[in-house]
């Protein structure tokens, strides 16, 4: 059965978005692909894997196009936070690397808080803090 799930990512510049997402924290992965063409992430508690990669070596990979990020998404990858302090961080953090964020701090649903932003190749990340005692049905 499956251990772990990697996510691939394309990038444009391999230096700079390993700048950015060691800025909003993201641990590198010293094992694994860190080169001109690649570099590795773990992420949470799970350590999953994050690869970036060039485009063209992705593109390698896939064998298709890649998706245009300034007019579409064809994923929106979520992290939680374990305070509302810790996604107003995490906003800031993107904005201050180099990220964009499309979607401020707010209250939504009145159970979670949480942000939208973009990596400097457009992919979306969002961020939610999600308290569990405010969740409707929940006692």
């Amino acid at each position: 059965m499956t251990k772990q799930i990697w996510i691939n990512l394309p990038v444009k510049d391999i230096a700079r978005s390993k700048a950015f997402f060691t800025a909003i924290g993201f641990k590198l992965n010293e094992r694994y692909g860190n080169s001109d063409q690649s570099a590795s992430f773990l992420v949470g508690d799970k350590q999953v894997v994050v690869m970036l990669f060039t485009e063209d070596t992705f593109s390698s990979f896939t064998g298709n196009e890649l998706v245009n990020t300034s007019e579409g998404s064809e994923v929106l990858f979520s992290l939680d936070a374990e305070s509302r302090d810790e996604v107003e961080e995490m906003a800031t953090k993107a904005e201050d690397a180099g990220g964009t964020v499309f979607g401020l701090p707010q209250e939504r649903q009145g159970w979670m808080y949480g942000c939208g932003f973009a990596d400097p190749d457009g992919h979306r990340w969002n961020v939610l803090y999600m308290d569990m005692s405010k969740m409707p049905g929940q006692v």
